[in-house]
Protein backbone atom coordinates (compact mmCIF):
# COMPACT_ATOMS: atom_id res chain seq x y z
CA UNK A 1 0.00 0.00 0.00
CA UNK A 2 1.35 3.41 -0.98
CA UNK A 3 1.62 5.84 1.95
CA UNK A 4 2.04 9.58 1.47
CA UNK A 5 2.77 12.20 4.11
CA UNK A 6 2.14 15.91 3.61
CA UNK A 7 5.10 16.99 5.68
CA UNK A 8 6.64 20.13 7.13
CA UNK A 9 10.18 19.30 8.27
CA UNK A 10 10.14 22.24 10.71
CA UNK A 11 7.08 20.88 12.54
CA UNK A 12 7.74 18.59 15.52
CA UNK A 13 4.46 16.65 15.06
CA UNK A 14 5.22 16.16 11.40
CA UNK A 15 8.72 14.87 12.17
CA UNK A 16 7.33 12.56 14.89
CA UNK A 17 4.72 11.19 12.50
CA UNK A 18 7.32 10.55 9.80
CA UNK A 19 9.55 8.78 12.33
CA UNK A 20 6.58 6.67 13.50
CA UNK A 21 5.96 5.55 9.92
CA UNK A 22 9.63 4.80 9.30
CA UNK A 23 10.02 2.78 12.51
CA UNK A 24 7.18 0.61 11.24
CA UNK A 25 9.13 -0.08 8.06
CA UNK A 26 7.03 2.28 5.95
CA UNK A 27 8.88 4.43 3.43
CA UNK A 28 6.27 7.06 2.60
CA UNK A 29 6.16 9.37 -0.35
CA UNK A 30 7.09 12.65 1.33
CA UNK A 31 5.49 15.84 0.06
CA UNK A 32 6.95 19.02 1.53
CA UNK A 33 3.69 20.88 1.07
CA UNK A 34 5.26 24.28 1.76
CA UNK A 35 7.47 23.82 -1.31
CA UNK A 36 4.89 21.89 -3.35
CA UNK A 37 1.43 22.99 -2.17
CA UNK A 38 -1.48 20.76 -3.10
CA UNK A 39 -3.91 22.11 -5.68
CA UNK A 40 -7.46 23.07 -4.76
CA UNK A 41 -8.75 19.75 -6.08
CA UNK A 42 -6.06 17.80 -4.18
CA UNK A 43 -6.98 19.64 -0.98
CA UNK A 44 -10.66 18.95 -1.58
CA UNK A 45 -9.80 15.27 -1.95
CA UNK A 46 -7.77 15.29 1.28
CA UNK A 47 -10.60 16.97 3.18
CA UNK A 48 -13.03 14.35 1.86
CA UNK A 49 -10.71 11.49 2.87
CA UNK A 50 -10.27 13.03 6.31
CA UNK A 51 -14.04 13.36 6.68
CA UNK A 52 -13.86 17.01 7.72
CA UNK A 53 -14.90 20.41 6.42
CA UNK A 54 -12.17 22.60 4.86
CA UNK A 55 -12.36 25.04 7.78
CA UNK A 56 -11.31 22.22 10.16
CA UNK A 57 -8.01 21.93 8.26
CA UNK A 58 -7.06 25.57 8.94
CA UNK A 59 -4.31 26.51 11.35
CA UNK A 60 -5.92 29.46 13.12
CA UNK A 61 -2.80 30.65 14.94
CA UNK A 62 -0.74 31.30 11.82
CA UNK A 63 -0.30 35.02 10.93
CA UNK A 64 -1.61 34.22 7.43
CA UNK A 65 -4.96 33.21 8.97
CA UNK A 66 -5.66 36.76 10.09
CA UNK A 67 -3.97 38.38 7.09
CA UNK A 68 -6.09 36.36 4.66
CA UNK A 69 -9.32 37.09 6.56
CA UNK A 70 -9.97 33.41 7.23
CA UNK A 71 -11.94 34.04 10.45
CA UNK A 72 -14.91 35.24 8.37
CA UNK A 73 -17.60 32.58 8.94
CA UNK A 74 -19.18 33.46 5.59
CA UNK A 75 -16.19 32.20 3.59
CA UNK A 76 -17.12 29.38 1.26
CA UNK A 77 -15.33 26.04 1.23
CA UNK A 78 -13.89 27.00 -2.15
CA UNK A 79 -12.47 30.26 -0.75
CA UNK A 80 -10.90 28.37 2.16
CA UNK A 81 -9.34 25.76 -0.13
CA UNK A 82 -8.00 28.47 -2.45
CA UNK A 83 -6.50 30.33 0.52
CA UNK A 84 -4.68 27.15 1.61
CA UNK A 85 -3.24 26.73 -1.89
CA UNK A 86 -2.00 30.31 -1.80
CA UNK A 87 -0.81 30.13 1.83
CA UNK A 88 0.08 26.48 2.51
CA UNK A 89 1.16 27.34 6.08
CA UNK A 90 -2.58 27.55 6.80
CA UNK A 91 -2.91 23.80 6.29
CA UNK A 92 -2.92 21.62 9.40
CA UNK A 93 -0.18 19.02 9.37
CA UNK A 94 0.89 16.36 8.91
CA UNK A 95 -1.63 14.53 6.78
CA UNK A 96 -0.96 10.89 6.01
CA UNK A 97 -2.75 9.11 3.18
CA UNK A 98 -2.71 5.32 2.98
CA UNK A 99 -4.68 3.85 0.11
CA UNK A 100 -8.18 5.34 0.29
CA UNK A 101 -7.84 6.56 3.89
CA UNK A 102 -6.30 9.64 5.46
CA UNK A 103 -5.51 10.83 8.97
CA UNK A 104 -4.13 13.94 10.59
CA UNK A 105 -1.00 13.20 12.61
CA UNK A 106 -2.12 15.13 15.68
CA UNK A 107 -1.16 13.23 17.72
CA UNK A 108 1.14 11.14 15.52
CA UNK A 109 -0.51 7.91 16.71
CA UNK A 110 -3.70 8.97 14.86
CA UNK A 111 -2.16 7.66 11.64
CA UNK A 112 -1.91 4.10 12.96
CA UNK A 113 -5.66 3.57 12.48
CA UNK A 114 -5.36 3.94 8.70
CA UNK A 115 -2.37 1.60 8.36
CA UNK A 116 -4.26 -1.58 9.21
Amino acid sequence: MQVTIYHNPKCAKSRETLKLLETRGIKPNIIDYLKTPPSKSELAGLVKLLGIEPRALLRTKEPEYKQAGMADPKLSDTAILLAMTKHPKLMERPIVVAGSKAALGRPPENVLKILK
